[in-house]
């Protein structure tokens, strides 16, 4: 028989490999469905990539790679035999469990026992050789069957305990030293000291400069500066302003390259009027804790509508899905994406094209593990009602208090969570994340992985008409620009009931003085209306220069809908830092409605007797210790010369590390690194460096005032250079900074949701010299959906229609901060609301309608 085997194995021992350090075993769930080892039918693992696959799905992989040999593995759940007495039977728990899985938490461990099951399968005839099978089975075949069998699933590394093991104390901690300069922190406002951003900032824990961090590979992040400051300076230590909580924050250390713990921290942030000590007191012994505990505790309930007696609810469209640990904002998000029937039709609709063109490893590809949930969530297979002889046998229990909630067990979402994480400095964690973020960050995805094809997050997508007036001049600019979300003010000041929260916050006052009990917690309530209304006043324009005065001037900015989404996003904006830098959540309500008309909300454009700014952009200002070099020797440009070496010692040419230094503007190697992977197939790569004119400015003109740029002139080359080192066409690159007024930021925004233009209409906007300010008025006089590329190819993708809305669904947060607590969404399916909690899917007796912090509308069609 041995002879047997060793013959029968022999044609596909080259395909058979022993998995190598690094090498991922999915053998805990199939890549295209949530077939795990416990299903029905098993899970098969390819013996070459280690690929797991469920039964329907292993011939798929087996025609497209021809790979034959397969490990089939199985676990089957019994119930423990019960004696005479009515208990389980001692016997040893799990005595022939050996897959290195977890265990079924749905299923109690003191009733129930594992068996598991493993053996080779060989395709196409499916000829079955059981193992262990050590004595029959080539010295190779037996190795690798070992190794798979101990192997960690692909995803064990990824649980929480893991992660806090993976972060080490820095090196620098103990010993930072730190400058006494003065310089305090406020709890908000910040922005980077060299750019205009005001996301991913950093706080050096040396100097107290607060800088941008590096830009990420889905477009969010910084330019670098936190980085380049570091290299300036060598101070190693920085901290993420917006994690810092009473419990830490979020450090990184530059010079170790990675995350640390800093077990200084709070005297570190001290340094910087940030008191982490103060934080700690109120959140345990004042006002944050007494009162808010209460308010939380309230709000857990009315949330989860956990007074009432939930109906589980089963098939399609009510699956559930499983918490990894902190992922219920993932959850929430995706549950509501695959209830809007654009998502469903790209994902679901194309389900089978999609698996057969997925590439070899799916587990790593996009519209593949879309694919997989949105199947999971909406076939129906794995959210079926028990069956009638189960319900009996439970009622039998006395465990029937239980039942709606032990047959839900929902799908995993872990192989799509490490997928849309990877390289994002927050979701690749195990923490707790912001859910309007997320959902941000999957438009984001989406939109970079529908090029060329239909691209389901065109349903949010809508122009914002901005106009911005000098106050000075009173002239105005009117500027459009793509938004995905509204985010709307929550003004505490416009409450109804502001005499009883004044009233409450006196009596709170008075208990914390005399050490009594704190009142009973009052929630302020908001009219919708008046956030709207919020959303509507004029703001401030920070740092404002007018054009019309050639200066800088006060400035208001007011938003209005250029076009309107088919889907909108509401998102209020309860999250906030107080002056004590304690991060906190506004206690309050606000009355949404069901039906929301935003007509009246729709924009205008310029109006009759309105006088524009002049098209100029403020002049380029040069550090005092570089404007005499750069203007007395304009054929030698500014390189950074170490950069240059760097890349030099890489390999590369020379001349070709000059050239990336220079056009990615001196922002450090890495920049430039990238750079020279996008031109390298260029035939004068390794040319020497040679400008296309030598800055011979000419005489000024009376149109354009000395040191004033003419919008509709050629962006500036150093960010051209920076958006195609990044891989982006030069044509395409040039229009995105004309669009965005040569924002490299609102650029890489403005490409992201363009993928789609085609090289005639890039040429096409080149030749024209003039800014097209009206690119999207057109959106503007259409009261029937359409899509804007049907009418100006040169536009973004909108569909634009009336401004009438109906609620379906909504997300809703429970605890003191997005980086705590829980989320749930509740969603309008056939005229009723349900609940998704995680694994729980049950009929809503009561949504708390006036407790959503995201809300998600659907346009009503046109009478």
């Amino acid at each position: 028989m041995a002879t047997d085997l060793g013959e029968l194995l022999v044609p596909y021992m080259p395909t058979v490999r022993v998995p190598r350090t690094g090498d991922r075993v999915f053998k805990s769930e199939c890549t295209f469905s949530f077939d795990t080892p416990e299903s029905e039918g098993g899970l098969y693992v390819c013996m070459n990539t280690f690929l797991g696959f469920g039964r329907e799905h292993v011939e798929r992989h087996y025609r497209k790679t021809g790979q034959s040999v397969y490990m089939h593995l199985k676990r089957h759940v019994k119930e423990k035999a019960t004696g005479a007495a009515g208990g389980a039977i001692p016997r040893r728990r799990n005595g022939k469990v050996f897959l290195d899985l977890e265990l079924n938490r749905d299923f109690n461990g003191e009733d129930y026992e594992y068996e598991d099951e493993a053996k080779l399968v060989i395709f196409p005839d499916h000829f079955e050789i059981p193992l262990p099978n050590i004595e029959e089975l080539p010295a190779l075949v037996t190795i690798a069957c070992d190794a798979v069998l101990n192997a960690s699933s692909a995803y064990k590394k990824q649980e929480p305990e893991s992660w806090e093991e993976e972060i080490q104390v820095s090196r620098h901690a103990r010993s930072l030293r730190q400058l006494d300069n003065g310089v305090r922190i406020p709890p908000s406002g910040w922005k980077c000291q060299k750019c205009e951003m005001r996301e991913n900032l950093w706080l050096n824990l040396t100097d107290g400069a607060v800088l941008c961090g590096k830009w990420f590979f889905d477009g969010s992040g910084g330019n670098g500066h936190a980085l380049e400051h570091y290299r300036e300076t060598n101070h190693p230590l920085a901290v993420k302003l917006d994690t810092i909580t009473p419990d830490g924050a979020d450090v990184y250390s530059f010079e170790e390259e990675e995350a640390v713990l800093d077990p200084h921290i709070s005297e570190h942030l001290a340094h910087f009027g940030i008191d982490m000590v103060q934080m700690q007191k109120r959140t345990e012994n004042g006002h944050h804790t007494d009162n808010s505990s209460r308010l939380r505790a309230s709000e857990w309930e009315v949330i989860q509508e956990s007074g009432m007696k939930l109906k589980a609810v089963f098939g399609s469209g009510y699956t559930g899905i499983k918490n990894l640990g902190n992922s219920c904002y993932l959850s929430t998000v995706m549950q509501v994406l695959f209830n809007i029937p654009d998502f469903q039709r790209m994902y679901v609709g194309n389900l089978q094209r999609i698996f057969d063109y997925s590439p070899l490893d799916p587990s790593q590809d996009f519209a593949t593990q879309m694919a997989k949930l949105g199947h999971g969530l909406l076939s129906g297979q794995y959210s079926k009602p028990p069956m009638k002889s189960e319900l009996i046998e439970q009622v039998m229990k006395e465990e029937h208090k239980v039942l709606n909630g032990h047959q839900q067990k929902g799908v995993s979402p872990r192989m799509l969570k490490s997928l849309v994480s990877r390289g994002h400095p927050e979701f690749s964690s195990n923490r707790q994340q912001d859910a309007h973020e997320f959902l941000l960050h999957i438009i984001n995805l989406v939109e970079r992985n529908s090029a060329g094809s239909e691209n389901p997050s065109d349903v949010f997508r809508f122009l914002v008409e901005e106009r911005i007036q000098c106050c000075q001049s009173r002239r105005v600019r009117y500027t459009q620009r793509v938004d995905y979300c509204i985010q709307l003010p929550a003004p505490i000041e416009a409450a109804t009931n502001r005499e009883e929260l004044l009233a409450y916050e006196a009596k709170l006052k008075d208990a914390e003085e005399n050490m009594q009990a704190p009142p009973e917690p009052v929630k302020a309530r908001i009219p919708f209306t008046a956030c709207l209304q919020a959303f509507t006043e004029p703001d401030n324009v920070p740092d404002f220069w007018s054009s019309a005065l050639q200066a800088k001037s006060a400035g208001v900015k007011t938003s209005r809908f250029a076009s309107f989404p088919e889907y909108l996003i509401l998102q209020v904006k309860k999250f906030t830092f107080g002056v004590d830098w304690v991060p906190k959540k506004l206690d309050l309500v606000i009355d949404v409605p069901d039906f929301l008309d935003l007509s009246r909300m729709r924009a205008t454009g310029l109006q009759a007797g309105e006088e524009e700014l002049p098209d100029l952009m403020p002049p380029i200002v040069l550090p005092e210790d570089t404007r005499d070099n750069s203007m007395g020797s304009l054929d030698s440009p500014e390189i950074d010369e170490a950069a240059v070496m760097q890349l030099a010692e890489m390999g590369f040419p020379l001349e070709a590390c000059r050239k990336a230094v220079y056009y990615t503007g001196n922002m450090g190697p890495e920049m430039a690194f990238n750079w020279i992977i996008a031109h390298m197939e260029e035939p004068d790569f390794a040319e020497p460096l040679t400008l296309p004119s030598m800055i011979d400015p000419g005489p000024s003109t009376s149109d354009s005032p000395m040191g004033a740029t003419p919008l509709g002139n050629s962006p500036p080359e150093e960010s051209i250079s920076i958006l195609t080192s990044m891989g982006f066409p030069r044509t395409h690159s040039i229009q995105a900074l004309k669009a965005t007024n040569n924002n490299l930021e609102r650029a890489l925004d403005w490409i992201f949701t363009h993928p789609e233009l085609e090289e005639s209409d890039a040429l096409s906007d080149m030749a024209d010299t003039e800014p097209n300010d009206n690119a999207f008025s057109n959106a503007n006089s259409h009261s029937d959906s359409t899509l804007s590329p049907d009418r100006d190819t040169s536009g973004p993708r909108v569909k634009d229609g009336p401004g009438r809305y109906e609620l379906f669904a909504f997300i809703s947060h429970m605890g003191a901060s997005t980086m705590n607590g829980h989320y749930v969404c509740h969603i309008k399916k056939e005229g009723r609301w349900v609940i998704y909690n995680d694994h729980k899917v049950c009929l809503s007796e009561r949504p708390p309608k006036d407790l959503g912090y995201v809300y998600f509308y659907h346009r009503l069609s046109s009478c």
